[in-house]
């Protein structure tokens, strides 16, 4: 099994990156959201990537070399305790294209959060670095710019100052796919970020592994093509169970969950379907590369280990 370096629970006043390597945020949200982060006793330090509008493209956040240059200082320098995305979007692909590895003490893992196209960066950090990171809420992202009080955001403070006291996510509102028990290291993410990276260097097959899997505004005939893309590349080859989360806007929910349970039920293993982690939900944080148990009958996920180190 893999063994992943867990960074450290963060500390009031510890000082955290906020970086946007794929599209620009609202800045309006965003500027909440560093409140929302003062507010809960972290120090936020906005860089030029955040407040960059697009150029060649207007969904990128500025250009390919502002944002790997910023995602290679936040992840290098010491003085920052943890990296938080601004938002999401397109263009995490291009900019780890140009992230120079070697500025980055491996040995040193800090706190990574993010979602949607930020899957490439969690699953590149575990591969380059092997850090574990958290699948969570964004700074100007909904959920977490509304500030304490808002569940997205609360859990994940929870997780980030109090890692011990998070043993478990329970999915009230899951549904067994395929019953049993499965133990392995959590991976995932958005799926068709995981697809796009199949090839590259940076892409960590499940095997061994409960994979999380989730989406937004695609086509069904699109999101198939990607389910079926991560098992013909044998991505998904001796995987230990399967968590699937929301996908939004990714066809009639009925004909989605029909898709999945077709596409992932004959691998064998464990599959719950349901969890409220993704897009358009107050989602938990999902932590990556940490050992845990899935129960698909009990509808939980138990943390072997904390996400973070307290």
């Amino acid at each position: 099994m893999t063994a992943f370096l867990r960074p450290s629970a963060l500390r009031p006043g510890a000082r955290v990156a906020v970086i946007a390597a794929s599209s620009p945020p609202n800045q309006a949200n965003l500027d909440r959201g560093l409140v929302a982060m003062e507010e809960s006793g972290l120090k936020p330090e906005v860089f030029a990537s955040s407040r960059a509008g697009g150029t060649e493209y207007d969904y990128l956040a500025g250009d390919d070399l502002l944002r790997a240059g910023d995602l290679t200082r936040a992840l290098g320098d010491p003085a920052f305790d943890a990296v938080f995305c601004a938002g999401g979007g397109y263009g995490m692909q291009r900019t780890l294209e140009l992230v120079d590895w070697s500025k980055i003490d491996a040995a040193r893992p800090k706190v990574v959060v993010g979602y949607s196209d930020v899957t490439a960066l969690l699953e590149a950090i575990a591969v380059k670095l092997g850090w574990a990171s958290l699948f969570g809420p964004m700074v100007a992202c909904d959920g977490f710019y509304q500030g304490p009080g808002e569940y997205d955001f609360d859990e994940l403070m929870k997780l980030l100052f109090h890692p011990e006291t998070v043993t478990e996510l329970v999915f009230p509102d899951a549904r067994t796919v395929v019953p049993g028990v499965a133990e392995g290291h959590t991976l995932g993410g958005t799926a068709t970020l995981l697809a796009a990276s199949i090839g590259t260097d940076t892409s960590l097959p499940a095997r061994g592994a409960i994979l999380f899997l989730e989406d937004v505004d695609e086509e069904l005939f699109r999101m198939d093509r990607y389910i079926t893309q991560l098992r013909r590349a044998t991505y998904s080859d001796g995987v230990a169970g399967i968590l699937l989360g929301t996908f939004t806007n990714c066809g009639e929910p009925r004909d989605v969950e029909r898709m999945l349970v077709e596409r992932l039920s004959d691998l064998g293993v464990p599959v719950l379907a349901g969890a409220d982690i993704g897009h358009g939900i107050s989602m938990q944080t999902y932590p990556i590369g940490v050992r845990a148990q899935l129960d698909t009958e009990a509808g939980r996920l138990r943390l072997l280990e904390p996400a973070l180190m307290p």
